[in-house]
């Protein structure tokens, strides 16, 4: 049988990059997209890096060229990559607002239809979500818009066999909390609060990927897999 192929937004970085490494590990073909450090993202050699913006259409363009040039077709597409801009409602402005739903709502959407002519049948669609409601409204709003949408897109893909599902992380110790000024030691004081004791490592995230994309999963689609440690299920969350 050949390998099977899988494509990962967001993938030189954090949750994409340990799925890209895992799913590599596991004989997968893989190809990554990125805007940050896509030379020197240091994942295996043979995991081709490829630089786009998820907000620009001629990019996923570019990409989804290189997809079928180097993969042929695809058998997971991870619709991972996202940004965060926490804050309240009224320290929100427009570029803020445009930059989150342009991101993670219209980046994903235009992916997924774009790469829809390479989805073998049977193949798995996985967005990254994420526990959006404590980093403010517009965050919520942007991360909430992707779970009504990942349903309607499991009942229209059903046909081709295609699976759509969501992860949503909890509080994962990725480089997005330094790059928002959020030292080590307040992720160590936050992790107290989570049930089992400790911030999540992308690898968790990246498990969760690997089974919603195998057939151990085959029979999971429609759904929303919270990977959090068990915030949400007592008080202190």
């Amino acid at each position: 049988m050949p390998a099977p192929t899988a494509l990962i937004t967001g993938g030189t970085s954090g949750i994409g990059k340990a799925t890209a490494e895992l799913l590599h590990s596991r004989g997968y073909r893989v190809m990554v997209t990125g805007l940050d450090n896509v030379a020197d993202a240091g994942l295996p050699e043979d995991v081709t890096a490829v630089r786009a913006d998820a907000r620009s259409l001629p990019d996923i363009d570019r990409a989804m060229d290189q997809a079928r040039r180097q993969l042929g077709s695809l058998d997971l597409l991870f619709l991972n990559a996202g940004v965060s801009r926490p804050g309240p409602i009224e320290s929100t402005d427009e570029d803020a607002f445009d930059t989150l739903f342009d991101i993670n709502v219209k980046g994903s959407f235009f992916t997924l239809q774009k790469a829809l002519p390479l989805l073998n049948e049977g193949a798995s669609v996985v967005f990254t979500v994420g526990a959006a409601e404590v980093l403010g409204a517009a965050m919520t709003a942007a991360k909430g818009a992707l779970l009504p949408l990942m349903r309607s897109l499991a009942l229209e893909l059903a046909p081709r066999r295609i699976r759509v599902n969501a992860v949503s992380p909890g509080m994962i110790n990725t480089p997005v909390y330094s790059k928002m000024g959020v030292s080590q030691e307040m992720i160590d004081s936050w992790a107290r609060d989570v049930p089992l004791g400790r911030a999540g490592a992308p690898a968790d995230i990246a498990e969760a990927v690997a089974f919603l994309a195998s057939d151990a999963a085959g029979y999971i689609t429609g759904d929303n897999l919270t990977v959090s440690g068990g915030i949400g299920v007592h008080s202190n969350a």
